[in-house]
């Protein structure tokens, strides 16, 4: 298996922590080929086989324990008589009352407990009162495009702008570089994950009455990307198609899109007011692959394609990232950590001198110093605009 470090090291970082690490993202994104690299670096650390106890909470093997009492008790069974234990938990809502199970175990001191789940609502303000101050959220994502190199076959990796636009064309879940490379193939593939995250995590888990119009909503939002969305404007699309519906019922739906992990929400802030604005947000999907085949692996929109994998890096890196406003402009992305902060214009090229000073306008008239980029797929020897960093999105992506 190749090794995801960036994931990897994060886990490393909190092995022995007093904290329950809770591994979340979209399925098949990776979260339990990641617990399985985890126990064999465990293990590569001189912890014993026996002292690691992994469980797919969704397979048919352990389907008795999807009860927490049952659970618990084999459990406690395992763990007994044994020090410094690693408890491995995968698919961990599927068990009702889970919270319970793991808070109590923590509270015993009885092991080292790491959990994955593939919906958001597994940290639902309930559990995260019962286990606040307890855990550690470590988000998983399809594969970054440096990884995505990785997971190529190597003859495959000198070719970098082939390899990106392959990217861009069916993503970055972690089996898309080793199939059929067709639209057939990976469309198939992708449909299917799409449809069980549809079902299994939205339709079944929040009992929709109405999954056609869920669907409906989906693929709306996946052609939307990078532009502003609203209730109304949504709603109005809908009832064009000829379905009722409500601005209740749309908000729940997009709540229902963020909690499965499809879609991530930026919201507006206003640079100089310094404060978030409550309209006109933004959507983008969690791998560019899945649009795609949404959609039927169609031409056009390649900017806001580039603008979305961008936004994903920089929530891989770790930023808190939200959509620039400043008087009737817009800057792409505002990217917040740790008391940095770094504006991004992403463009698909700015070769003409019309596209490129409508570019540099928004960032040129943000007040402070903080660093202002400029992310095209140019090959420019141009690499400052007056202090705005020219830089071609391939080698951000590579340059971690």
């Amino acid at each position: 298996m190749i090794q995801r470090e960036l994931y990897l090291q994060k886990l490393a970082t909190f092995r022995d922590q007093p904290l329950i690490k809770v591994i979340t993202g979209m399925r098949r994104a990776g979260k339990s080929t990641l617990l399985l690299l985890y126990a064999e670096y465990l293990q590569a650390q001189g912890v014993p086989a026996d002292h690691i106890i992994s469980l797919n909470l969704e397979s048919l093997e352990h389907e008795g324990l999807r009860d927490y009492r049952a659970l618990y008790r084999y459990l406690q069974q395992e763990i007994a008589g044994r020090q410094q234990v690693y408890l491995l938990l995968d698919e961990i809502q599927a068990v009702d009352g889970w919270e319970r199970v793991v808070n109590t175990l923590f509270e015993a001191g009885a092991a080292d407990i790491y959990v994955t789940g593939s919906n958001a609502q597994m940290l639902s303000s309930e559990i995260s009162t019962l286990l606040a101050g307890r855990y550690v959220e470590i988000a998983v994502f399809p594969l970054s495009f440096r990884e995505y190199m990785l997971f190529l076959p190597e003859a495959e990796r000198a070719d970098r702008e082939r390899a990106f636009q392959r990217y861009l064309q069916y993503g970055g879940l972690p089996v898309i570089p080793r199939l059929p490379q067709t639209d057939d193939t990976i469309g198939l593939f992708l449909s299917g994950i799409y449809n069980t995250v549809l079902v299994k995590d939205i339709v079944q888990r929040n009992a929709v009455r109405d999954p056609q119009l869920l669907e409906q909503l989906t693929r709306f939002l996946a052609d939307s990307i990078g532009s502003p969305i609203s209730t109304q404007r949504i709603s109005g699309y809908l009832i064009s198609q000829g379905h009722k519906t409500s601005g209740i019922t749309i908000d729940n739906y997009l709540r229902m899109l963020g909690e499965a992990f499809i879609f991530y929400r930026a919201q507006r802030y206003d640079i100089k007011g310094k404060a978030y604005l409550k309209t006109q947000e933004k959507y983008y999907i969690v791998d560019p692959g899945l649009r795609n085949a949404l959609l039927g692996f169609r031409s056009g929109d390649y900017g806001h394609t580039l603008e979305n994998v961008v936004y994903l890096e920089l929530l891989r890196r770790g930023y808190r990232v939200s959509i620039g406003k400043i008087g009737a402009l817009e800057v792409d992305f505002i990217a917040e950590r740790m008391g940095e902060k770094a504006y991004y214009q992403v463009a698909a090229s700015v070769l003409d001198e019309h596209t490129l000073q409508r570019e540099l306008i928004p960032l040129q008239k943000i007040p402070d110093q903080y660093p202002k980029y400029l992310l095209t797929m140019d090959r420019s020897y141009i690499k400052d605009y007056e202090g705005i960093r020219n830089v071609n999105i391939i080698d951000f992506l590579l340059g971690g």
